[in-house]
């Protein structure tokens, strides 16, 4: 299996970019340490503070099916962060070709 690349782009509701940023930043160390990681990246948009950008490097699809499915700190922004998320604006799963 081929390993995969994600990328995704989150938007906090307006007042609550700090917020976001924070509970985002948190995922970060965690997540560089789930099993089949080998990237994992937090942007912020230069010209709106309200979009944050993700890009990941996994080893397969199953090892980042595990850490969105199953890791805890994962699991703990989906109960607690995502409520400061105005939306998903892109979420691509790539597989490299060149």
């Amino acid at each position: 299996m081929s390993d995969l690349f994600v990328l995704a782009v989150l938007y906090a509701k307006s007042g609550e970019e700090g917020k976001l940023r924070s509970d985002l930043m948190a995922v970060v160390e965690p997540s560089r340490k789930d099993e089949g990681n080998l990237r994992y990246e937090l942007f912020v948009d230069q010209d709106d503070p309200r979009r944050f950008v993700f890009v990941e490097h996994w080893a397969s699809s199953a090892a980042q099916e595990r850490h969105h499915t199953k890791s805890a700190h994962i699991l703990r922004f989906q109960s607690h962060g995502i409520s400061a998320v105005e939306k998903l604006e892109v979420f691509h799963k790539l597989d490299r070709i060149a």
